[in-house]
């Protein structure tokens, strides 16, 4: 096996062990479109087009992925969404 093969298979097996965590949110009765779709921007960092179809997936289906990635990235957000009154968690 060749260093590049090996240097190749130990980034596989590297990029296989990180921990990928979701932010789900929920829907509930008392946030607005305009509020959950501006927060979304603002904490998550969505366009728009993307914070309103967030928006849509939760009233419809009761809630939505709204961002992935390692725990300690998405904790500070998801505490953002609460702060701001939205229902999320980390899963």
């Amino acid at each position: 096996m060749s260093t590049k093969e090996e240097i190749y298979e130990e980034l596989l097996l590297e990029e296989e062990t990180v921990q990928q965590n979701e932010i789900v949110l929920f829907n509930d009765e008392v946030n607005t479109f305009d509020h959950v779709i501006n927060t979304l921007i603002s904490v998550c960092e969505h366009s728009p087009e993307q914070a309103e179809q967030c928006s849509l997936i939760v009233h419809y289906k009761g809630k939505c992925t709204v961002k992935t990635g390692e725990y300690e990235e998405l904790k500070p957000q998801c505490s953002k969404l609460l702060q701001a009154g939205l229902n999320a968690e980390i899963t």
